[in-house]
């Protein structure tokens, strides 16, 4: 089978009681546990940040999570602390069924640069390895779904396209944060780069 199913984020900080919640994130995970039966592989992300890390508002002196800075390798929201390695906030949602998992990429390890695709760091050139193993098993049709819509999943539907695979991306098993637009947004780059919206 071509078809891989991307599941993007589905983490406790992310879901409603999380430190970077977004409205309604657990209600689609039943749903795509459903869908991995149908999936020749199923690939995991998990958001992996060390504590301390560059991207939480914390570390910026007069900062507030959710306001823009530049860093050395473009402009970067600030974020509440989430998703800390080996906290409870990091794991995934309770209910996922992880058992089904072919791969788990765990990105935004590295301090210095925060990772919404599950295919590059922030700078858009440090792999993640995500491409070498989808080509390896010829996985060539991916579907993503997951959190949030407008980063972690349109960054990653985005990098997929520009790699060459057929990408879908499933809006009702995803959520967004719809931070000053940024849906529309991320939803007009997507079509534009030929991404599949259903």
């Amino acid at each position: 089978m071509t078809h891989a199913l991307i599941v993007i984020d589905m983490q406790n900080d992310f879901c409603p009681g999380g430190a970077l919640a977004v409205a309604g994130g657990d209600e689609i995970v039943p749903e795509i546990n459903a869908r991995m039966a149908q999936a020749g592989a199923v690939i995991l992300t998990q958001d992996w940040h060390p504590a301390g890390h560059s991207s939480f508002a914390s570390q910026h002196a007069g900062r507030a999570p959710l306001e823009m800075i530049d860093m050395p390798y473009g402009p970067q929201v600030l974020w509440p602390d989430h998703c800390v390695q080996g906290t409870q906030g990091a794991a995934f949602h309770p209910d996922l069924d992880t058992d089904r998992a072919d791969l788990i990429i765990r990105k935004g390890f590295r301090h210095e640069i925060d990772s919404y695709s599950a295919f590059f760091e922030n700078d858009q050139t440090t792999p993640t390895g995500l491409e070498g193993y989808l080509r390896s098993r010829g996985l060539t049709q991916l579907d993503f779904v997951g959190l949030a819509t407008d980063f972690c999943v349109a960054w990653s539907a985005l990098d997929a396209a520009k790699l060459g695979f057929e990408v879908r991306v499933l809006n009702s098993l995803c959520r967004g944060i719809d931070l000053d637009g940024s849906m529309a947004r991320a939803q007009d780059a997507m079509r534009a780069a030929g991404v599949t919206l259903e």
